[in-house]
């Protein structure tokens, strides 16, 4: 490991240790509620494996949840792509219209021919097919599906770019004032950027104001059932959310990790 890369990342480790061993052992489906993590990682797989001149790309943030304060921060108020990431805001935004009972989780979303178009990773839907919200949530937590975040978009604000609108605005509600979104899946855009602090607002935001959906969110395979469509999937390593032992967030390694 490079000297500085590694005193990034001791520093890391060392300011963590303390708030992670305090945390107390949940049942699997509860609720963390001391540390969170955010690891945004560009263009490589982990710290440990960048050069000195890369290391710059890095930004990272460690806040405890309860009290708000800064274990570790790196770059982060810095602009990064989101990436994978964005599907969380795109989760939000369907949980708030479950809350608001204008969805059920047994609601049927078409698929539409710009929705199947998508690039990987997907689940490769095809146009006419319908997907419930529940597979919806499985498939982005578990997949990061692109195809799926697309329907989602479309079905809630009629097109991907009102839902990128419906996105930037609500992350300015909840404090995220250097994020803008353009899609719902964090498939590439130029101008689609966040931190890794307005990420960490977002994911203690998710947990804070959606606590009876955590239960969604630990790793388990995805099976589909949209309109006879049989996919089964591993737990994507696009996006590792809040589980309860071990409440952070990965990235996706394309560009965010």
């Amino acid at each position: 490991m490079p000297l500085r890369t590694r005193t990034v990342f001791d520093s890391f480790v060392s300011a963590v240790r303390p708030s992670v061993a305090a945390v107390p052992r949940f049942p699997k489906m509860a609720i963390p509620a001391r540390l969170f993590a955010v690891f945004l990682i560009i263009g490589g797989l982990a710290m440990m494996q960048a050069t000195p001149a890369s290391a710059a790309k890095y930004a990272a943030i460690v806040i405890e949840e309860h009290s708000g304060r800064v274990l570790f921060a790196r770059n982060a108020d810095q602009a990064r792509y989101p990436a994978s990431l964005t599907k969380i805001m795109t989760l939000y935004l369907l949980f708030e219209e479950l809350e608001a009972r204008r969805l059920t989780m047994d609601t049927r979303m078409r698929v539409s021919r710009t929705a199947a178009g998508r690039s990987p990773s997907k689940l490769y839907l095809k146009t006419g097919q319908t997907v419930t919200v529940r597979d919806a949530i499985y498939a982005l937590i578990t997949k990061s599906a692109n195809d799926v975040a697309t329907v989602v978009a479309e079905h809630l604000s009629g097109t991907e770019r009102e839902f990128g609108k419906r996105m930037t605005r609500k992350a300015r509600a909840l404090g995220m004032n250097r994020t803008t979104f353009r899609n719902a899946s964090g498939l590439p855009h130029s101008k689609q950027k966040s931190t890794a602090r307005d990420m960490a607002r977002l994911g203690i935001a998710i947990r804070r104001d959606f606590p009876q959906y955590f239960g969604f969110f630990p790793p388990h395979p995805f099976a589909g059932r949209a309109s006879g469509l049989e996919t089964t999937t591993s737990c994507s390593a696009n996006m590792t959310a809040l589980t309860a032992s071990r409440p952070a967030i990965s990235m996706h390694p394309d560009s965010i990790l």
